[in-house]
């Protein structure tokens, strides 16, 4: 990303390595969220989390993350998260601890159900998080979709730096294709999810099945994805101090993730400069308080001018990693069934 050139020279492997300067930004207030919103970040506040930009990655991993405030929420007004409509199934993908997949299926379906699949990608800007941070969404699509979700993980930076996530997104979906039918699934009717970096996962993923002559998705959906390296956007002014993602956090996740200021115009990085034509109809989900609000609206122009069908909503009164929350946040649940709504007109074509 532009303003990240002078910090990142020296980025390091180490995820002990001290974290980079913070630098300055906008002090100007984020835009407003629902009661419901701010309950599930005053829970997190709660918690006691440090800011991103003081840690180190090791140190961030282990911290109070926003999936444990939502449980905190859900906690205090008796709502059950996890029921017993969907069961899981952890898998290896690859040689590496970290190239695992969570299978989701709704109960009781069986390996010649001949369910839809959906491919999720999980954020956490691909230095943190993993399969049980970003369990609320996968969880939600097996059930609303009635189909099996296939949740990747994926090697982490700074230990293993851009393009290893990359590569590990299209190892798995190659995986997915091959051992889909093993798992009652139909390859025929196959969708693509993911969540901030997991959002630009999803999308360029699918750009290297286009690429490879892999199957396709039959539709995208691609939520808060990191697109656009510009660090002179609307979205990353007004959104400068916004919880629990800012403008500075992206600075600290590039540092760890990319191996020189030079990754920042990859295409796999920075989507709205990729050649996106020929891509499967995509749906692009954004909150408004979110530092990446931008980048989604910026792709989803891209995406139109290069001949795709694409719809790009912007949610009011929520934040960064509001999608999944709806059993708590009911602009999210508007969210997830939006999301449910746009891959479900692709199946019944």
């Amino acid at each position: 990303m532009n303003g990240m050139a002078g910090t990142m020279i020296t980025s390091p492997r180490d995820a002990n390595a001290a974290p980079p300067p913070v630098p300055a930004t906008a002090q100007v207030a984020p835009p407003a969220v629902s009661r419901a919103m701010q309950d599930v970040l005053d829970a997190l506040a709660a918690l006691g989390p440090q800011p991103l930009t003081s840690l180190t990655p090791a140190q961030a991993r282990v911290q109070p993350s926003f999936a444990d405030a939502y449980a905190r929420v859900a906690q205090q007004r008796g709502v059950t998260l996890r029921t017993n409509a969907v069961t899981t199934q952890d898998m290896s993908y690859g040689s590496d601890d970290e190239q695992v997949a969570r299978v989701y299926r709704p109960a009781g379906t069986t390996a010649s159900s001949d369910l839809p699949v959906v491919v999720y990608y999980h954020g956490g800007g691909w230095v943190i998080a993993d399969l049980d941070t970003y369990d609320a969404a996968p969880r939600y699509l097996a059930e609303a979709m009635q189909a099996v979700v296939v949740s990747v993980d994926y090697r982490h930076a700074p230990e293993f730096k851009f393009p290893s996530q990359h590569e590990d997104a299209a190892s798995a979906y190659r995986w997915v294709l091959a051992n889909a039918d093993d798992w009652g699934g139909d390859t025929e009717r196959l969708f693509m999810v993911g969540e901030s970096a997991g959002g630009n996962l999803a999308v360029s993923t699918a750009i290297y099945a286009r690429d490879n002559g892999l199957t396709m998705p039959d539709h995208i959906v691609s939520v808060y994805p990191i697109a656009n390296s510009s660090m002179d956007l609307p979205s990353r002014r007004d959104s400068a101090q916004a919880v629990p993602l800012n403008t500075a956090a992206l600075n600290w996740f590039g540092y760890y993730y990319m191996r020189t200021p030079a990754d920042a115009q990859d295409p796999r990085l920075n989507l709205v400069t990729a050649n996106l034509r020929n891509l499967p109809p995509t749906t692009i989900i954004n909150a408004q308080a979110d530092p990446l609000r931008s980048d989604g609206e910026t792709l989803a122009a891209a995406m139109r001018a290069a001949g795709v069908e694409v719809e790009q909503r912007t949610f009011a009164g929520v934040s960064h990693e509001f999608f999944g929350m709806g059993k708590v946040v009911p602009i999210a649940l508007q969210a997830e069934q939006y999301a449910v709504a746009r891959m479900r007109e692709d199946l019944a074509e």
